[in-house]
């Protein structure tokens, strides 16, 4: 990194991670982290984003990268799956495995669908290709700002449960850490988790497919047959037959139905 890139950063920095500074509504705005090896895209995402009541830093590298997650944790990042000669894919599981900070991928119009598909498996909120109109970029940070709850309107969840139990298994909301009869852990990945959240808060009633599309946030044009697959692994590690499931039925006609009650603590 150059002398100039390196005092651009610590000037970010500076703006970035420094106390909070309030909009004229007197709330603190939302800050994004522009990931992309080309600087003049970080430079004009970010003037637009900061013309428009939100505080944006960017990164060129992954080291970059690191060094501003390492100081303050962004409300949203904007991940290109190109930056240097780094995979994406890569970054975005670093990235997952000790955050739960919200991303969405921009990447060229070559990716195909099941690029898209691992994308989103692997814990992105959203996929926009590129090129992408300023406006709909702005639209759709805030719509995942909204379903995320990282917006000044969060509701609040002190009376939320912090844990879940069904059938001698036991879900830990805040760690999100989930144990088996047995007391052994179980890892789920996003997708499995948020499935099982959505299953949780309505248990033994029926849930359509559209629902549970939703509710996990699966992007519109990901066709409908990603949740089965979704279920089908939440079974594989909820039941002691998938072929034959007791805990999560079908529900012919209507969608899916987890069939334990719930015991809320």
């Amino acid at each position: 990194m150059n002398v100039e890139a390196g005092e651009r950063g610590r000037d970010q920095l500076r703006a970035f991670g420094g106390g909070p500074v309030m909009s004229t509504a007197g709330v603190e705005p939302p800050r994004i982290l522009v990931v992309d090896d080309d600087p003049v895209t970080n430079r004009m995402v970010v003037d637009y984003l900061e013309n428009r009541n939100m505080r944006g830093i960017s990164a060129c590298e992954r080291r970059e990268m690191d060094r501003l997650l390492a100081v303050c944790e962004p409300s949203l990042m904007l991940l290109d799956l190109s930056v240097g000669r780094d995979d994406g894919f890569d970054l975005l599981r670093e990235i997952r495995s000790r955050s739960d900070i919200p991303v969405i991928i921009t990447t060229s119009a070559h990716r195909d669908v099941s690029d898209r598909v691992v994308g989103l498996e692997l814990g992105a909120d959203d996929w926009v290709t590129k090129p992408v109109g300023l406006h709909e970029l702005l639209a759709r940070i805030q719509a995942v700002l909204r379903r995320r709850g990282r917006t000044p309107e969060k509701p609040q969840r002190d009376q939320e449960p912090t844990r879940c139990r069904f059938g001698g298994w036991e879900l830990n909301r805040r760690s999100r850490r989930l144990t088996n009869p047995n007391g052994a852990p179980v890892k789920l990945t996003k997708g499995e988790y948020t499935l099982l959240i959505a299953f949780l808060g309505a248990p033994q009633r029926p849930l359509t497919r559209e629902h549970l599309l939703q509710v996990t946030r699966i992007h519109e044009d990901i066709f409908d047959r990603s949740v089965d697959v979704q279920i089908l692994r939440l079974r594989r590690k909820l039941e002691s037959d998938s072929s034959a499931p007791r805990i999560i039925q079908t529900k012919r006609g209507i969608g899916y139905v987890f069939a334990l009650p719930v015991e809320n603590r």
